[in-house]
């Protein structure tokens, strides 16, 4: 349910925090980890173009708790470990210290953009699934035109355990892999010349099951700490060759772009929406996976190319998809569901992707391999992609919105891409 803490209203002392159209107003407040001027990483809250140092406004007294004293750590796996009621209580004490009429404290804030943000939690598992229909169909009709989806699809969320040592913070640039794909002579060993992004929410887990004990579906929405976006970036030409039987390996596990600052779940309260309906020739819900909950998100992502050539002419980013979270086919607790139904055991921040979010309609698909079924991509200087190439940029973005609420944002996921190594 939404509190005072989502008032459209309500206003902070930071200036920046009240511009309109900031990823992070008051309403907002995600927790990440930062360092200042070399110093150990800590824990903070993103606000306008500031950060607040947890740790500084411990000792000052403005904030108290053990989930604050959790908060202020190098990682926010502690944090995640003690639950979603006491984040939200921590989450009502940063919004009092912040807000209009509250006693001014400048000297807790950092300039955010002055500060090394790191990855916000120590990734010990991350698994990925394949849950938007078109996404699944508009691949699936290469292999199969008459039946594109898996079996599995209708009956359960899809996934596969993917590398969480490969999980890296927004900013880490990505290196073009050598990997094992057919060419006209044969199979080769060289750089991959389809490299591709994957346009998706990441999901941190909160608590813990004891191996054996399911999260069922009535609290598995109490599992999810927070949000954020996630690239999973993938390596066509040696996925499709590798695949078959057991799924991707090394077209998937060479790095993995999350952004940095996680929203909350409370945070996310007000962007609640009703799962979209089955279609009539669906099979039924099952019903360890069925609730009632509106557990879909409002939420818009958009995938955006910068090249080089763009950069030096000052060309802004150019998005190339614009995907609708809420239209996915399995919610994101319907994920941890699933995930924990043979006795699965998820750990405080363990990473969930939701898989590519890709929409019905055109210009919402959400990687290049399904943009590419309607021709190259065509940038706004002349450029065209099939794939991405050296020196590309792609920068995700993602706005929640509702009416009568104020939106918030999600800040950046972005990486580069490098040359490969030479052989």
């Amino acid at each position: 349910m939404s509190h005072d803490t989502h008032a459209p209203g309500l206003r902070s002392w930071v200036a920046s925090a009240n511009a309109p159209g900031h990823d992070f107003p008051i309403q907002n407040l995600p927790f990440g980890v930062f360092s200042a001027g070399g110093d150990a990483p800590r824990g903070g809250v993103a606000i306008g173009d500031k950060v607040l140092d947890i740790a500084a406004a411990l000792a000052a007294g403005r904030v108290r708790g053990v989930a604050a004293q959790a908060a202020a750590q190098p990682t926010l796996n502690g944090l995640m470990a003690m639950g979603r009621d006491a984040s939200a209580e921590l989450r009502a004490q940063l919004s009092a210290l912040l807000a209009e009429g509250a006693a001014p404290a400048p000297e807790l804030l950092h300039d955010r953009a002055s500060l090394a943000i790191h990855l916000p939690v120590e990734v010990r598992n991350f698994s990925d699934f394949m849950a938007s229909r078109p996404h699944c169909a508009r691949l699936g009709r290469a292999r199969n035109p008459d039946n594109p989806l898996p079996q599995a699809f209708h009956h359960l969320p899809v996934a596969y355990h993917s590398r969480a040592s490969s999980v890296r913070a927004s900013g880490t640039d990505v290196r073009r892999p050598w990997g094992q794909y057919p060419q006209e002579n044969g199979i080769i060993f060289a750089p991959t010349q389809a490299m591709d992004f994957e346009l998706e929410m990441a999901i941190w887990i909160a608590e813990e099951n004891a191996l054996g004990d399911p999260t069922p579906i009535t609290r598995a929405d109490r599992r999810i700490f927070g949000v954020g976006l996630l690239n999973d970036w993938s390596v066509r030409d040696v996925q499709r060759y590798e695949m078959p039987p057991l799924g991707p390996f090394l077209g998937k596990s060479l790095l993995t772009s999350v952004s940095p600052w996680v929203v909350t779940m409370d945070a996310m309260a007000p962007f609640m929406a009703p799962l979209p309906p089955r279609l009539p020739s669906d099979p039924a819900c099952p019903a360890h996976l069925d609730t009632p909950r509106h557990d879909a998100l409002r939420v818009t992502m958009r995938a955006a190319i910068l090249t080089p050539r763009m950069a030096a002419s000052g060309i802004a980013p150019h998005v190339v998809t614009e995907a609708p979270l809420a239209e996915m086919y399995w919610s994101l607790a319907q994920m941890v569901a699933h995930h924990t139904s043979n006795g699965c055991n998820l750990l405080p921040g363990d990473l969930l992707g939701s898989g590519t979010v890709s929409g019905a309609a055109d210009g919402q698909e959400a990687c290049i391999a399904e943009l590419l079924l309607r021709g190259p991509i065509a940038l706004p200087n002349g450029e065209t992609r099939r794939y991405l190439e050296d020196g590309d940029t792609v920068i995700f973005t993602a706005r929640a919105d509702a009416p009568g609420v104020t939106p918030i944002g999600f800040g950046e996921c972005r990486g580069t891409i490098l040359p490969a190594h030479r052989s």
